[in-house]
């Protein structure tokens, strides 16, 4: 899986077995996904460019490296991935925020998109893609398309628990896509979650269930 990426980092791993726990409450639930989101970030945003510019400090005239004027944008899809974005924002502020509405037909499977919302200059910005789970891999893959239908052309996609099932999904449908989890778990089961996961997010972090 050479475009997958799990997170080790000790800071994830905790705030993950917490948020595994089924007697963690819908606030700390909640919390734990904008946290373990920021420190994926993080990891994630490593290749980002750089460029040098002389900064003057009180004493003297420094030499420091800031973003190269990389532009971002992150994308939900509706509405586990909303639980994620907060964190994101909070470590890059400039980032914009789209968002992707998907629901299953009932008679092919097929994912339709029922919202889809993003900044006008979408296409000029490397966008991460971000939803707690990726199961069945069905979603992902229909968020990226429609944003590669709309002209973007850097993407990533970032969730917390995957199953194998879905990455290779992904990875077939979109090589040039690299995945970021915090978790690579064992498998789906009959009813098409991931085990052993962590339930339904959606539910887990809105207190519906």
């Amino acid at each position: 899986m050479s475009n997958l990426m799990v997170f080790s980092h000790p800071l994830i791993q905790h705030k993950l077995s917490i948020l595994r726990d089924e007697n963690t409450s819908v606030k700390e639930f909640r919390e734990l996904v904008s946290e373990i989101a920021k420190l994926m970030c993080y990891e994630a945003t490593r290749d980002l460019p750089l460029e040098e510019v002389k900064v003057k400090t009180p004493v003297a005239e420094a030499t420091c490296r800031r973003l190269a004027g990389k532009k971002l944008a992150v994308v939900p899809i509706l509405r586990a991935g909303l639980g994620m974005v907060d964190g994101m924002v909070d470590l890059i502020p400039s980032a914009k925020v789209g968002h992707v509405g998907l629901y299953r037909d009932p008679e092919t499977l097929a994912p339709v998109k029922y919202y889809f919302k993003m900044p006008p200059d979408i296409t000029e910005r490397d966008v991460i893609v971000v939803d707690p789970m990726l199961a069945t891999g069905g979603s992902a893959v229909a968020a990226i398309q429609f944003l590669k239908d709309e002209g973007v052309k850097h993407i990533k996609f970032m969730c917390i628990i995957a199953a194998p099932e879905g990455v290779k999904v992904v990875q077939e449908a979109h090589p040039d896509v690299d995945i970021f989890a915090a978790a690579l778990d064992d498998h789906l089961n009959d009813h098409g979650y991931i085990v052993p996961g962590l339930g339904d997010a959606g539910d887990r972090i809105f207190g519906t269930k």
